[in-house]
């Protein structure tokens, strides 16, 4: 079993390469709330989905003061494609190796139709200005996970 982050524990570090070949480290959001979220695969229906709902709401995100930040074990280049043809505004990261899904135990063991495989496991992560873990949520729902998140956060729609 992968272990899991809690509230209060500083979140894992990471340098990772966006989409454009940038590579955006966890230390750019410093003083900064940052949601960091993992999702499966770029270009499927549930990703496509969440993304969408975090680039719709990414500038009333802003104005509450977090930033956004998917992550996902996709190439960059297939990144790209993802943003371009959904028209996404936030951050996309490649963890092709899985090191970073590991740390914010985001892969391992899940339910998929009845069965147990090993898989990137859709989790949320808020990080605080300090780099600490302000919420952990591991089996989230792609559909609908931003309201929820808004509601849990005490944000206003």
């Amino acid at each position: 079993m992968t272990s899991r982050l809690e509230p209060g524990e500083q979140a894992p570090a990471f340098s990772l390469p966006d989409d454009t070949g940038r590579t955006v480290t966890l230390s750019d959001f410093a003083g900064r709330k940052v949601i960091v979220y993992f999702y499966p695969a770029a270009m499927t229906p549930g990703c496509t989905k969440q993304a969408c709902d975090f680039s719709e709401s990414l500038e009333s995100l802003r104005k509450d003061g977090y930033e956004v930040v998917g992550i996902s074990k996709d190439k960059p280049a297939k990144l790209a494609t993802f943003r371009e043809h959904d028209h996404l505004t936030i951050p996309l990261l490649s963890d092709e190796d899985l090191t970073v899904h590991t740390a914010y135990g985001a892969w391992g063991e899940k339910k998929l139709y009845g069965k147990t495989v090993e898989g990137v496991i859709r989790s949320t992560f808020v990080v605080d200005e300090e780099g600490k873990v302000s919420h952990a949520f591991y089996n989230v729902k792609a559909t609908g996970h931003v309201a929820k998140l808004r509601r849990d956060l005490g944000i206003a729609d």
